[in-house]
């Protein structure tokens, strides 16, 4: 089996494609996808958190005597003030913890597909485009 992976017109080498080099040219599309769901997800958690923090922002501008209406599931809860803040604040914490999560897997897998990149770069050279 030979790689050609060029546009047309250029020219390469045959090079051969062992089974473990298909292995890590495999592992690599997996992580790619991977990194993009994790991307996806990211901007999303971002959004969320600062959606949170501006709705606390406008909370807090409310009278700590007032009611304020809550969202619980698909719920509207009459919660006071106070204790609205105190949920959005947990929320705002919860969603910054997870986005340090998310930050973390995306450099691990950018991590991984260096590692991968370095060897088959090595071995294919310009007969393989691993960029995004």
């Amino acid at each position: 089996m030979s790689l050609q992976m060029l546009p047309p017109g250029q020219e390469t080498p045959d090079v051969q494609v062992s089974w473990e080099d298909q292995q890590r040219i495999n592992d690599f599309s997996k992580l790619n996808s991977r990194l993009s769901e994790l991307e996806d997800q990211y901007r999303q958690k971002q959004d969320e958190n600062e959606y949170l923090e501006d709705v606390g922002t406008e909370i807090e501008l409310v009278d700590e005597d007032e009611v304020v209406q809550y969202k619980i599931g698909n719920t509207f809860y009459w919660l006071k003030q106070s204790e609205v803040v105190e949920r959005l604040e947990k929320q705002t914490d919860s969603a910054a913890a997870e986005l340090n999560d998310l930050e973390d897997k995306v450099r691990s897998i950018k991590d991984e597909m260096d590692e991968l990149k370095t060897v088959l770069y090595k071995k294919f050279g310009n007969a393989i485009n691993l960029e995004r």
